[in-house]
């Protein structure tokens, strides 16, 4: 048996610790070429912090990423497969990297995300592509795969992208990845027979290092190349935890529905009201929210308190089973938490406009 079957070694725990570090000094290294390169994030009024930011530290999760993958499939045959995952992420955290120095067209970083999930699909494309070589093949079997395929990748482009819309005040990004990857690993590893539990490990201890950087008070943002990775790292744990046997199969969109809630919610009602959806803005829930005077640790306890008291309870009822007995398929609870989460995103976003409204008629008496 491999040794990530077992995550209570010795062993696991020095790789961990190797992720944190490593991740904890490229952060640092990072920051200070942020700093010498004046590469910062300025305060403006799209923006929620006060003070100038240097941006771009996210880099160092995406090399402890990287690292973690490279050892592990050289350690390990069993995990070599996940080599083929170093070019997508790489290509992500590059187009990011360049963006966070000189901005780039909306198309021109969708068509390399686009890219790079087409990487990370391409064993289910090549296996799609084989399968309709013959006329006679294209049956309904056959669509529902590329269906399946096509849903995945948006799962991926749409996950890069949110958690980059998402990554605007102190913390947030980053704890919210902790909270989702911690979830995946116990999923996957909860008996003890996924490959993949130690990998997502080894994802979340790297960002956890980048955590004391950004928390609670930002010495560096992640920038595009930090969140955008951490988008896409966030949806191959949850594509792989969704592929095991022994889990609730939503359980990953479960524990993403935070961020997801609030950044679909609030991409729907800027396009509904034409606004140009992919401009920077000041328009997600929790940027209203400290509009109303709210510190960036508050907002962060909330949405820490969603997934704490709200996610954490349904995820436990939607995996709770019997050992051998199959898993709940979790759609039902999946529609139910979501239907609440847009309750309560609507709530809140009317609550944060009354009191934004009452400060400012405040500040005309």
């Amino acid at each position: 048996m491999f040794w990530y079957a077992e995550p209570w070694t010795l062993r696991y725990w020095l790789w961990l610790a190797a992720s944190f570090a490593l991740s904890a000094f490229v952060t640092w290294a990072a920051l200070h070429y942020a700093r010498r390169r004046a590469l910062v994030d300025l305060p403006g009024r799209r923006r929620s912090h006060a003070v100038p930011t240097p941006r771009g530290a996210g880099i160092g999760i995406v090399v402890a990423a990287l690292a973690s993958i490279f050892v592990l499939a050289h350690a390990e045959p069993a995990a070599a497969s996940g080599l083929r995952l170093l070019v997508p992420i790489a290509l992500v955290a590059a187009i990011g990297w360049i963006d966070d120095h000189r901005p780039l067209p909306v198309l021109v970083r969708l068509g390399v995300h686009c890219l790079a999930v087409a990487i990370f699909l391409q064993p289910l494309l090549a296996a799609l592509f084989a399968a309709s070589t013959s006329p006679t093949q294209l049956d309904t079997t056959f669509w529902q795969s590329a269906g399946i395929i096509a849903l995945l990748a948006f799962v991926c482009v749409w996950s890069i992208n949110l958690h980059n819309f998402m990554d605007g005040i102190d913390g947030i990004l980053a704890m919210q990845a902790i909270f989702v990857l911690v979830v995946m690993v116990v999923l996957c590893q909860r008996y003890g027979t996924s490959p993949h539990g130690a990998e997502v490990a080894l994802w979340a201890a790297a960002v956890a290092a980048f955590l004391p950087f950004n928390f609670p008070r930002a010495r560096a943002f992640m920038g595009d190349v930090g969140s955008g990775s951490v988008g896409f790292l966030i949806a191959i744990a949850a594509i792989w935890q969704n592929s095991s046997p022994y889990t609730a199969a939503l359980s990953g969109l479960v524990a993403a529905s935070a961020f997801v809630t609030d950044a679909s919610c609030t991409l729907l009602s800027r396009m509904l009201c034409g606004r140009r959806w992919y401009r920077a803005h000041r328009e997600h829930l929790y940027q209203w929210m400290t509009r109303t005077g709210m510190s960036h640790a508050q907002v962060v306890a909330w949405y820490a308190g969603w997934n704490l008291l709200i996610v954490v309870p349904v995820l436990y009822w939607m995996n709770l089973r019997p050992f051998g007995a199959p898993p709940k398929p979790g759609s039902a609870a999946a529609v139910v938490i979501y239907a609440f989460a847009v309750v309560v995103w609507i709530c809140g976003k009317r609550w944060c406009l009354y009191k934004v409204k009452s400060k400012q008629r405040h500040g005309l008496a």
